[in-house]
């Protein structure tokens, strides 16, 4: 059952020692983070579910990274002591695929021992204290809102209706286009593309979030939506609780800390 789920952002400047000084304009988004991994040990999950943005992507397919295990690393970013390793949650994940398929959802499997940094990142800050957990991630796939979010649907059918615990994360970060300092420079449609999204989110206005075209997706240079839009349908229908934590962009870049908790 799904006990727990969450929004964060996956920028590796919010790890130490790749971070360093930078992380003092972060503290909004840390000290949610931190909230969030206390919250997550609580609920206790057995199962993490990553949505990522970053994985193998496919023009019309979902899908999951099998492998025995995983491993995290910071190398690309300088950081060559930081290591995660994670066991796969293999049984769930064939059930997945088993469903998937059954349904005729678009869906795949890739094999792959390596985390990409959006995987990594919130792994590493929010599961310090957690022992004993597996690692289920998902990549989405370059189709539209809702089919992401009727793919986060037909999740929620299967891991809600499974006896272990299961903790949901989308790791999405916003537009990339929110001032002039922006990596990919200003645009008007970055602010109102976060404006949106937090607006459907604590309203829980799925129209509004789906009615968000390939347009304004792709002039607020963002990496977030997909992953958003699975989570929320892994949500859909549920007695959700949610509160936004933190929402900051010191560096043209939008971060968003969501938490969903699940009475």
């Amino acid at each position: 059952m799904i006990v727990f789920a969450a929004i964060v952002p996956h920028s590796p400047l919010l790890i130490e020692s790749v971070g360093k000084k930078h992380r003092e304009k972060l503290a909004a988004t840390l000290a949610a983070y931190q909230e969030i991994e206390q919250a997550i040990y609580l609920a206790k999950p057995t199962t993490i579910c990553v949505i990522a943005p970053h994985g193998a992507q496919y023009p019309d397919a979902f899908s999951i990274d099998l492998a025995a295990k995983y491993v995290g690393q910071l190398k690309n970013f300088g950081d060559f002591s930081t290591t995660l390793e994670v066991k796969s949650d293999y049984l769930l994940t064939d059930h997945l695929q088993r469903t998937m398929r059954h349904e005729n959802v678009p869906f795949t499997l890739t094999s792959n021992e390596e985390l990409d940094y959006g995987f990594t990142v919130p792994l590493l800050l929010l599961t310090t204290k957690l022992t004993n957990w597996k690692l289920i991630p998902i990549s989405p796939a370059q189709l539209d809102g809702k089919e992401h979010y009727e793919f986060g649907r037909q999740l929620k059918e299967v891991i809600h209706a499974e006896e272990n615990r299961i903790a949901i994360i989308a790791s999405a970060d916003l537009s990339h286009k929110l001032s002039k300092d922006s990596p990919s420079g200003f645009d008007p449609e970055g602010p109102k593309f976060d404006q949106t999204i937090q607006d459907a989110i604590v309203s829980r206005d799925m129209t509004k979030l789906l009615s968000i075209d390939q347009t304004q997706l792709e002039k607020s240079a963002q990496c977030g939506y997909r992953p958003i839009v699975t989570l929320l349908g892994a949500l859909d229908g549920m007695n959700v609780n949610v509160k936004v934590l933190a929402y900051e962009a010191p560096f043209g870049v939008g971060y968003l800390t969501v938490r969903f908790d699940i009475p």
